[in-house]
């Protein structure tokens, strides 16, 4: 009976202190549940996390228990869309937006200024990563034009690289070391990522999905064997957003169907065992490097996974989420799904004239493209920045189209969508 009793407590015990991921708690009121774009810890205490519509800065120094907002964009007098965070120690710190500016902190972020010798200035950063203990590298912009910025200096001098000879769009950037690194997002092929060894100055591409329209959208390499290297793949309806993994470096790849569409995030802590979630969905598990995935039932559209080591990493979403082995405080509220962009479709089916209407709320990009029904790109339809709160009418002539069924695919600051229409 002892025995017993015994091993029915090892086992309780066991289950408890199994590393699971768990909502942290509420940094913000967070309303209409606009999604966190980036979250960066330097260790297992200090992290900062970024709000992406609201424009916010939050900083923690116990490991995401409680959270302090460093910023926002009334604080810099302007309108804007928080897209990443990374600092390369405990002061020097980087804030990329989705609005032609570009912000650096010397004081762990209780004050920002705007980087302004970066010629020409970039349109946006996409994807910042920091490496060694002064070099920083940034690239954009999802809705083009492909370029990368470079400081080896901590900020003080930077370097911009146009990438239009290598993609049109690039999303991610992730380094080893100064000189070898990756940068992914896609090309007039399909979802691209590219390798450098000199610190960016060439490039050449070890993967493409040869389906147009397609981003590589995250990069993960594990920390432990750099030859593993993961990537997510979104794509546009009625293709599957993928998985895509390499153990030999990018020689060679595999590629498995992901959660969602839209999938974003990744995150992996052993060549089997990772995560992944998108626009419409949480957590998402895998054990066998992407075969099966299982849902957690945690989180909502997420962008990114952030991975410190086999029993600790952080998740964004419509909240922050951590995978630890200890039981967090948290606010265990309904999180609802995103507020997808609102557009109001005319006339459906159509014979010449494709009409539509798009209802911004804020300043925005937008780019819009028309795909058939099996997913392939026909061609793109409009690309522009939104600057104020509006509703728009689009109209486009399809004449040239054949009777079917097609997908206008939105792709804005917040997220892809598709709509179906039938051409008569």
């Amino acid at each position: 009976m002892q025995n017993l009793k015994y091993i029915f407590l090892l086992i309780v015990f066991n289950s408890f202190s199994q590393p699971n991921w768990q909502v942290l708690t509420n940094v913000s009121s967070n309303i209409n549940n606009q999604r966190f774009d980036d979250i960066f810890f330097l260790d297992e205490n200090i992290g900062w996390a970024a709000n992406g519509f609201y424009a916010a800065v939050y900083k923690t120094l116990d490991g995401g228990e409680t959270w302090t907002q460093q910023l926002n964009e009334s604080m810099l007098g302007g309108n804007y869309y928080f897209r990443n965070i990374e600092f390369l120690d405990e002061n020097i710190g980087f804030l990329g937006t989705l609005n032609g500016e570009f912000f650096k902190t010397t004081d762990g972020g209780d004050n920002w200024t705007e980087v302004t010798n970066i010629n020409p200035n970039p349109s946006a950063i996409c994807g910042l990563d920091a490496v060694g203990t002064s070099t920083i590298y940034g690239c954009g912009a999802y809705f083009t034009p492909a370029h990368i910025i470079k400081s080896s200096d901590s900020g003080a001098t930077w370097q911009y690289i146009d990438m239009s000879a290598y993609a049109n769009a690039l999303v991610e950037i992730y380094f080893l070391t100064e000189n070898i690194g990756f940068a992914s997002g896609r090309n007039s092929n399909g979802a691209t990522i590219l390798k450098t060894t000199d610190g960016g100055t060439n490039w050449n591409e070890i993967y493409n999905s040869n389906i147009v329209g397609e981003y590589v959208w995250k990069l993960q390499i594990l920390d432990n064997n750099t030859d593993v290297i993961f990537g997510s793949i979104t794509a546009v309806t009625p293709n599957p957003g993928k998985l895509i993994s390499t153990s030999d470096g990018g020689i060679n790849w595999n590629s498995y169907n992901a959660p969602e569409t839209d999938v974003q995030a990744v995150g992996f802590i052993s060549e089997t065992h990772g995560w992944m979630g998108g626009h419409t969905t949480g957590v998402y598990e895998t054990l066998d490097g992407g075969i099966s995935w299982t849902n957690l039932n945690v989180g909502n559209n997420l962008n990114k996974i952030f991975i410190v080591n086999s029993t600790l990493a952080y998740a964004t979403g419509t909240s922050l989420y951590k995978f630890s082995n200890t039981t967090l405080s948290t606010d265990f509220t309904v999180e609802a799904n995103r507020t997808a962009l609102q557009v109001t479709l005319k006339n459906n089916p159509i014979s010449t004239t494709l009409e539509f209407s798009i209802d911004f709320d804020s300043s925005d990009n937008i780019m819009i493209e028309l795909y058939d029904y099996n997913g392939k790109y026909i061609r793109q339809l409009a690309l522009e920045e939104i600057q104020t709160k509006i509703n728009k009418t689009y109209r486009f002539n399809v004449e040239e189209l054949s009777a079917g069924i097609y997908f206008i695919n939105f792709h804005n600051n917040t997220g892809r969508q598709s709509l179906k229409f039938i051409k008569k």
